[in-house]
């Protein structure tokens, strides 16, 4: 495993862009899911008061000091906004979940100094693993993936 991957699924305090109201969507998923694994989850939502029975936070900025990582679940043409505000209140660890990340993206993190996870689905390597993920997270060990 590596080290960007390492760091991020020891932090506690995690951030979630991308939930959403309607229920079933990807983020809702991560959120719901590392909730149950025992992370403090903070879903950011720029409108809804509440998903998933959980307070939403407008942006990033007014999670400033609170969280230690970002799951970023949002199309690729929005998320180098969310690297940008990430950076500017000193949030490193961010992990571009499968379907948000482009090349400009991990460019601009990178030249942001950013940890980025990028191409990976967190849900296979946040603790516990079980069940589909950790069938899938063994696949991927054997052919080198990991």
């Amino acid at each position: 495993m590596n080290r960007a991957i390492e760091e991020f699924i020891t932090s506690k305090r995690i951030a979630i862009v991308g939930v959403s109201r309607k229920p079933g969507k990807f983020g809702n998923s991560v959120l719901k899911e590392l909730g149950k694994k025992g992370y403090d989850v903070y879903p950011v939502h720029p409108e809804a008061e509440v998903i998933e029975g959980v307070h939403c936070h407008r942006s990033l900025t007014a999670l400033q000091g609170t969280v230690d990582a970002v799951v970023v679940c949002i199309s690729p043409a929005a998320v180098e906004g969310v690297l940008r505000e990430a950076a500017r209140i000193g949030l490193k660890r961010v992990w571009l979940q499968q379907g948000a990340e482009s090349p400009a993206a991990v460019a601009l993190g990178e030249q942001l100094g950013l940890s980025l996870v990028v191409g990976k689905c967190i849900l296979m390597y946040a603790p516990p693993v079980g069940g589909f993920h950790a069938f899938h997270r063994g696949v991927n060990r054997i052919f080198g993936r990991l």
